[in-house]
């Protein structure tokens, strides 16, 4: 007996992330027009403002992204940060445990963005490849 499927090129239950370099190149060019907006607005008046702001960010970075990406992203925005939100600005400075924060913050906030679209890409593909789901579905409409 022959069973006809659709025929679809390299379908692939979970979207492959994006590489790593171009989260990168993404968090650095987003982290400069994020300062720069919030610098237009008064924004910068607050290090805590722009702390929340490039978290949210980087979570929304860490979507798109393979777990590794995440300390780079990180980094790139924790360097805006303390360049242009945290006094002096324009100069990078290291102020020992405020900065450790900052930076594990900015991580794990990547990690979480990361995190929460690998479940909800895993429960995804486990809808769409799980055998007999489809027929259930096609019963009850009936």
């Amino acid at each position: 007996m022959v069973e006809w499927r659709p025929w679809r090129a390299a379908v692939r239950p979970v979207p492959e992330p994006v590489a790593t370099p171009f989260v990168w190149a993404g968090a650095f060019v987003g982290s400069l027009l994020l300062v720069a907006v919030l610098g237009a607005v008064g924004g910068l008046a607050s290090s805590a403002i722009a702390l929340v702001a490039l978290c949210a960010f980087a979570a929304l970075l860490g979507l798109p992204a393979r777990f590794r990406a995440a300390p780079g992203v990180a980094l790139v925005c924790w360097l805006f940060l303390n360049a242009y939100a945290v006094a002096p600005h324009g100069e990078l400075a290291w102020q020992g445990h405020p900065d450790l924060a900052r930076v594990l913050l900015l991580l794990a906030a990547a990690l979480l963005g990361t995190l929460i679209a690998r479940i909800i890409n895993a429960l995804g593909a486990h809808r769409r490849i799980t055998p007999g789901q489809g027929q259930e579905r096609e019963g009850r409409g009936l």
